[in-house]
């Protein structure tokens, strides 16, 4: 196959728009704000579990709460009617004796379940702090979240754009080249990750970058200026231009 010099030197311009979309492909897959806002997500997602965790035993001490306060109730209604009957006087000495021992033993048992409740009360008290400053670093996550976002479009729109030029740039060098060189090229470029030209620089390949050896050089010296030639390490396409050495 052949090709004016000119034109094989059109060939690297086409591997280069290659390589910056390639180049430009990779970021965007690999973005910064990617990752941040994944692990921002993350987070936010540990957090609300927190929450959820926390709401979930605020519930439960809620219910001890009322059940308490219904028990204090209890006990202060009962003990209030012992008192009336107390004072209401006639009752025999040993009913007596007993509404006493009842009142006393109402009046421990209150006070005991008010110890209980004060507990359950000091216990949401904490709970609440903690759930509030979770929902304060929920917030916090979100606004992060939301800069990140927009420092990521803002990345992307710019990404899109040199994309969008570069690509318009290969098209018009790939119309440049005859078809069977163009073919040739793409066809090694896929097989070969992603580069199917390379410049020959001080006797080295810069597809494989590897140093030709004595017998390729003496036949590179002795190809046609218009011969595509191709490098017998890697078996790019091979551009011989002033820098080769040769």
């Amino acid at each position: 196959m052949k090709a004016d010099p000119a034109i094989q030197l059109r060939v690297l311009d086409l591997q280069g728009a290659d390589t910056e979309l390639a180049q430009l492909a990779h970021r965007r897959e690999h973005l910064p704000e990617l990752a941040a806002i994944a692990a921002a997500d993350q987070q936010y997602q540990q957090v609300r579990g927190e929450v959820v965790d926390l709401q979930a035993q605020l519930d439960d001490l809620a219910a001890d709460q009322r059940r308490l306060e219904n028990e204090i109730d209890t006990v202060q209604a009962r003990a209030k009617r012992d008192d009336q009957r107390l004072t209401s006087g006639g009752m025999p000495a040993k009913e007596l004796e007993g509404l006493q021992h009842e009142i006393t033993t109402l009046a421990r048992r209150q006070s005991t379940l008010e110890d209980e409740l004060l507990e359950v009360m000091e216990q949401r008290e904490t709970l609440d702090a903690q759930v509030a400053a979770l929902t304060a670093r929920q917030e916090s996550l979100a606004a992060e979240r939301t800069e990140l976002d927009t420092k990521r479009d803002a990345a992307l729109t710019d990404m899109d754009a040199s994309v969008a030029r570069r690509s318009a740039e290969r098209a018009e060098l790939a119309a440049q080249l005859p078809a069977d060189l163009l073919a040739l090229y793409d066809r090694i470029r896929a097989a070969s990750g992603g580069v199917g030209a390379a410049m020959l620089r001080q006797r080295r390949c810069e597809g494989c970058h590897l140093e030709l050896a004595g017998s390729e050089l003496n036949a590179l010296r002795a190809a046609a200026a218009d011969d595509i030639v191709r490098c017998e390490n890697c078996r790019r396409i091979l551009v011989r231009t002033a820098q080769s050495g040769l």
